[in-house]
This record gives C-alpha cells, structure tokens and sequence, in this order.
C-alpha cells in the first residue's frame, strides 16, 4: 500500500529560471525505509519540502503534477494538516527550535495536538532517551552544541510518532559513531514500529545499508531508483557524483582482480567481512 504517490510533479520557487524539480514521479510503500541522495543542488531538500506541503504552501512558486501523502493531497491540505502525518527534521536545527528549554520543544508538536500530560509526559522522556539527551532536558536549546541542537530537533519529531518521517541530512552536525547511533534510533522505529522513513544522506559508508529503497537525483529528476545493491554496483552512479560505500567500491576491485566472491553487492563493511571469511573458507 503505497503512503507517498507522486505524479509527474515540477516545481520553480518564485523568480527561479529553471525548476528544482523536473517531471518527478515516485512511489513509497507503507514502511519503507528510503534513502535519496545525490550531488549537492540536484533537487532533494526541495522534494522534502513537498511531503508535508512547505512546497507550496509556505515556499509558493510555481507547482505543477499531483502528490498525496497518507491519503491526502498536498495541494489541499496546509502544513499544520500535514504535520500530523509527516514529520520533517530540517537540516540545521535552529530553524526549528525556538522554546527556552529542550523540553519544552520536544513537547511543543504534542501540546498543539491536545495530547494528555500523561501521554506527553511519556512520549516526551521517550524521545529524550532515545536521542541520548534526557540530562540536559532543563537546558536551553540555544546554548548546547550543534549536534546536540540536531538530536533535540529529531526528538522533536520523534514524540510525535507520525506515519511518516522525513529527514533531511539530519546528522550534518554528528561525528560518525553519533550518527550512527541516530540512525540505528530511526531503523530500529522503521523496523518495529512500521514508520515510514524518508532519509536524505550523503554519507552512504552510515546509510546504505539500512535502506531498502534507493533513490538517486541529479538535475532534478530521479536518474535511479530501486534496490540499493544493484543501484551502488552500478559504474554509472559513481559518475553522478553519489559517494559509493567504501566496501562496495572495494568488493568491486577485488572482484575485478579476480576473487571469488559472493553475488550479493555489500553495502556495509561487516557485510564485505563475511565475504571474504567465506571465500577464504573455500580457498
């Protein structure tokens, strides 16, 4: 069951000469996890902003095509109607922090929902745990770091539990085992709890591996889409500029030099390691 459809959708901000996005179509199942990448301008954080209708509502210019997001159509539906399904991390966290503690802006989504201080209360301390900044909650969000302002803008949405949840490059400010650890938060919801993720990352070394969907923009327009493994192998999407996972482009030459591998394209390093304990096996 598809929950994001879209149809030949085209969009120019206001004074723009060309669009950023050109004739997109696409769709996502319910509980995908969805990673898009590509070189920097081609069009990601652009379509990002029309999963919860900040194109066109807030951002206007000039929208053509059709897109619909848990059953309802963008076009129709303003931001706030949107926010209670798709739930958007910005790539710097200040443009969505604003309250005068970390709590208070974890909690803000959920109290202009209505939400009991119970539930509140737990879904809060829930995202602050898992985000790892329950003890600095009393803190003001101006005054910790910039990682730690991008963990308290992913538990901002993270409390809200929505359908969908869109993040873009949301780990720009996190040295890699803290990313890592914020990804492995967003799988463990996609996987448990069926959330559908919409991830957009350069870093694929951190990402590829958790995604069951690639997408790969250049000049807005989607170049390729599909399964990762048979996207990453690919000479052609090196050449866009998308940087390969190191273990794929290692797999390849040792392929290359004739090793006698498994089929299965790696995405991750554990993944290339049981390869070549296997082929050393066979050897």
């Amino acid at each position: 069951m598809a929950i994001i459809e879209i149809k030949n959708l085209t969009y120019t901000y206001p004074g723009a000469t060309k669009p950023s996005i050109n004739d997109v179509s696409l769709k996502v199942e319910k509980g995908e996890f969805v990673l898009i990448t590509g070189p920097s301008g081609c069009g990601k954080t652009t379509l990002c902003r029309c999963f919860n209708g900040l194109v066109p509502h807030f951002y206007q210019g000039e929208l053509k095509g059709e897109i619909s997001v848990a059953g309802l159509e963008t076009l129709k539906h303003h931001t706030h109607e949107m926010a209670r399904h798709v739930g958007l991390v910005f790539q710097n966290p200040e443009n969505q922090l604003f309250a005068l503690s970390i709590e208070k802006d974890v909690a803000f989504g959920l109290e202009n929902l209505g939400v009991s201080q119970a539930e509140m209360r737990q879904k809060v301390d829930w995202a602050l745990h898992q985000t790892g900044i329950y003890d600095i909650r009393e803190r003001s969000p101006h005054e910790i770091s910039g990682g730690q302002q991008q963990r308290v803008a992913i538990a901002s949405v993270l409390a809200m539990q929505p359908e969908v949840i869109v993040l873009d490059e949301p780990t720009s400010f996190l040295d890699p085992l803290s990313a890592e650890k914020i990804f492995e938060v967003i799988y463990e919801l996609n996987r448990k709890q069926g959330i559908t993720v919409i991830l957009v990352e350069h870093r694929l070394d951190l990402t590829a591996k958790y995604t069951d969907h690639l997408i790969v923009m250049d000049e807005g327009k989607i170049f390729f889409e599909g399964d990762p493994r048979d996207i990453l192998n690919s000479e052609q999407t090196r050449l866009i500029g998308v940087g390969i996972p190191k273990a794929t482009l290692l797999y390849q030459m040792l392929k290359k030099d004739g090793l006698n591998l498994n089929k299965t394209t790696p995405l991750a390093s554990e993944e290339l390691a049981d390869q070549l304990l296997e082929a050393l096996k066979k050897w």
